[in-house]
């Protein structure tokens, strides 16, 4: 009923009984008996065609699916709102010779603008998941759309006295005009906790900020304002879902839901949209962004008075405080973790699925089409990986590359309960003892090294100012 569903078409079944059953306990939605599958699509059809509006045609599972695919592609180029909803069985019976059973994901093929299968609910994650799938279906414009609904025996418990009141995710579609900025700046400057998490990987001191106030409820924003973008710290995306509501911002209008309380997606351009909040909070500064802004220096303060020893945050920091504006690509894991501690500019990393590899092809494929220095800082493993990277003959002296070699995976040192495995090193972490020049020599790459903290600090120096023709790496050794 939320995104205005007032009419569904019910087929007979027992699979989809408690759909139908809750379908007709809602007060809002009118239900109409149709015996045929095949019928009652386009008695649905007819409908949306009538109202302008979506309309549901629920079957059962099995073959009652496929009967709706001469209505739902009628639908589809006719751009009607048609929601399809099937009952199914659970997936593990799927194939074997149980009734009624055939694969239901998909099975409308690219006749349906969205279609998704929910999971069973057995907690609040997978009812999130569930909340979500359906607004992301219901959300879609312009076609017919499919939700299939798993259902595990028994079938006939009626014992919920009142339908649930569920989340729904509004969609503002590509109109980013001056009217639509202004009411998102006025939303986030009346709000009384308003945060903007920018999109980037690169999200400076988020995580050491929110691990002094984790548990200090005053600091949880009541509205957050997400122009996209990676989150690294999971500690920020787990203080971040305390939050009462947010509002996503991004080209392409998807529920990026990486908070679990989005209730607002804005389909356009979120540079825009930042750049106005901040020219907001320029005009009429907000006491809660304040106290953060506050609390970020504080951070910032903390993390530049501190001098680590000789590591990978010895060499990071040196680094960044060295660096300036050049041009830098940061690898995933520890890398890229680092960076949001000691990084004063904007960064580049792959935080799209975060992987480790090609990190340093990224960084190469940017370093052949400018004159100006590139700068990779990058973990032994995503080197290792990516090697081949410098096996072209495309690359010059423009590209620079910091290597944090620690003989394995630092990352895993920082997950509890992974040191009692006897596999972390070996198998988990890939222990190992291999550098680089020899993959230098082979490439035509000069080739540095560092094993103390002065040797670290000379060599970081030469990456920076050296003059040359070949691409130029430092090996940090830490083992």
């Amino acid at each position: 009923m939320a995104h205005g569903v007032k009419h569904a078409v019910c087929c007979p079944g027992s699979r989809n009984s408690a759909i139908v059953h809750n379908l007709n306990e809602c007060p809002d939605i009118q239900c109409y008996p149709v015996t045929d599958e095949r019928s009652a699509g386009f008695y649905a059809l007819g409908m949306t065609i009538a109202l302008d509006e979506p309309v549901v045609v629920c079957v059962t599972s099995g073959t009652a699916l496929l009967n709706l695919a001469p209505a739902v592609a009628e639908a589809y180029y006719q751009q009607r709102p048609l929601v399809v909803v099937s009952a199914d069985r659970p997936p593990q019976w799927i194939d074997q010779l149980d009734g009624q059973t055939l694969p239901q994901p998909d099975a409308l093929g690219r006749f349906v603008r969205k279609a998704v299968s929910l999971p069973e609910p057995y907690d609040e994650e997978t009812r999130w998941y569930c909340n979500r799938l359906v607004n992301e279906a219901l959300m879609m414009r312009g076609g017919p759309v499919h939700i299939n609904v798993p259902i595990t025996e028994p079938l006939f418990q009626y014992t919920t006295a009142v339908l649930p009141q569920e989340r729904k995710i509004e969609l503002t579609p590509a109109t980013m005009s001056p009217e639509t900025l202004d009411d998102i700046c006025c939303r986030f400057m009346q709000a009384e906790r308003p945060m903007l998490i920018a999109g980037q990987p690169w999200n400076p001191l988020l995580e050491e900020a929110v691990l002094q106030v984790q548990d200090d409820a005053s600091y949880v924003p009541d509205f957050v304002l997400y122009t996209g973008g990676s989150i690294v710290s999971k500690h920020a995306k787990r203080f971040l879902r305390k939050a009462r509501e947010t509002w996503a911002v991004n080209a392409t209008g998807e529920v990026n839901d990486t908070f679990m309380n989005l209730t607002n997606v804005v389909q356009g351009d979120p540079q825009m949209v930042a750049e106005k909040v901040r020219s907001c909070l320029e005009q009429t500064p907000h006491p809660f962004v304040q106290r953060w802004t506050s609390l970020v220096d504080k951070v910032r303060q903390q993390t530049d008075a501190f001098e680590p020893s000789y590591s990978q945050s010895a060499a990071v920091q040196y680094f960044e405080q060295r660096r300036g504006n050049h041009i830098v690509h940061y690898a995933n894991s520890m890398a890229i973790r680092l960076a949001n501690r000691y990084a004063r500019s904007s960064v580049y990393c792959n935080r799209g699925v975060n992987g480790i590899e090609g990190s340093l092809s990224t960084a190469a494929g940017f370093s052949c089409v400018t004159d100006s220095p590139v700068f990779c800082v990058i973990g032994d493993l995503s080197f290792f990986y990516d090697q081949n990277a410098l096996w072209n003959q495309n690359l010059r002296g423009n590209l620079r590359i910091l290597l944090l070699n620690n003989g394995r995976g630092g990352i895993f040192n920082m997950l509890p309960g992974l040191e009692q495995s006897p596999a972390r090193d070996q198998y988990v972490a890939a222990e190992h003892h291999a550098t680089a020049e020899g993959i230098c020599r082979q490439n035509d790459v000069v080739y540095l090294k560092a094993t103390n903290m002065q040797a670290m600090q000379q060599g970081i120096d030469t990456l920076l100012y050296i003059e040359s023709s070949r691409p130029v790496l430092l090996e940090v050794l830490f083992t």
